[in-house]
């Protein structure tokens, strides 16, 4: 069974995130792992050398009380999804956000991360300028990332991008088991740029060991790398588009780093980020 590790801080973006953690659990036959984090104000006790312990009880206990009242909440939604079988289990940590969500994942060997960001109108902003930005580069694990204008939907069809590299066939085969858990189709995309490096011989080789797959290629030529691929969201019908994150940095192997203008459109389909080593 699959562990799918959900942080929330109960807002309105949090709980529509939810909902798709329910939906994407019940078709990976997941588990919940419900996470809120917060951290207590810093306090210097000299000035409150009485009441110093008294004051982190009191802010410790109101965490706790908000906790105790908002997951009957989330229960509630589960069961008007009819997805109350799914198990869920519950962590309340003191802490910063993504020491904690490392904390779960290695102790609780979580297989995938499903977060919730509030969007922007800018790509680079929706990643970089979130919690849910500093999550994805400081990761391993596969994280799905929901803006708030992203509506639950029937998965129909999944974007990946790739370079075509041997390296992103494991990711392709991750996100192929999950379309036809769904069945789902995967359209592969490869922006194919001035300086491109790819090969027609490597994209055929590629076709060919995918032929019996749910998967269809699509090599555009354009330096305009952004804009194409929205454009491919756009006119494909995605309904789930994946990325691919390296170490070196979320957009670099996929995007020159000279190419920053920002995008006035608002996402509004999920993003799976898979890491590669």
């Amino acid at each position: 069974m699959k562990k799918i590790l959900f942080p929330t801080d109960f807002s309105t973006v949090a709980t529509n995130a939810f909902v798709h953690a329910l939906e994407f659990a019940k078709i990976v036959h997941g588990e919940l792992f419900l996470l809120h984090t917060f951290e207590l104000p810093i306090y210097d006790n000299q000035f409150f050398p009485e009441n110093y312990a008294v004051i982190y009880d009191s802010l410790e206990l109101a965490q706790f009380d908000m906790f105790k009242e908002e997951i009957p909440k989330l229960r509630a939604i589960a069961e008007e999804r009819h997805l109350d079988k799914i198990k869920m289990s519950h962590r309340l940590m003191d802490g910063d956000l993504l020491h904690n969500i490392k904390k779960c994942i290695k102790e609780d060997k979580i297989d995938f991360v499903i977060m919730g960001t509030s969007g922007a109108t800018g790509w680079d902003a929706f990643f970089m300028g979130t919690n849910t930005g500093s999550v994805i580069s400081g990761i391993d694990v596969p994280m799905l990332c929901v803006p708030i204008e992203a509506k639950f939907k029937k998965i129909e069809i999944i974007g990946f991008t790739t370079r075509f590299r041997t390296k992103d066939k494991k990711a392709l085969k991750m996100v192929l088991d999950i379309a036809k858990k769904t069945k789902a189709k995967v359209k592969c995309l490869y922006v194919k740029t001035s300086d491109s490096d790819v090969s027609k011989d490597t994209v055929a080789k590629w076709e060919d060991e995918f032929i019996n797959e749910p998967i269809e290629f699509f090599v555009i030529n354009s330096d305009e790398v952004k804009e194409t691929i929205l454009d491919f969201i756009m006119y494909k019908e995605v309904d789930v588009l994946t990325m691919l994150t390296y170490k070196r940095g979320f957009f670099e192997g996929i995007f020159k780093p000279s190419l920053t203008k920002k995008i006035a459109t608002n996402f509004d389909i999920p993003i799976l980020a898979i890491h590669i080593d």
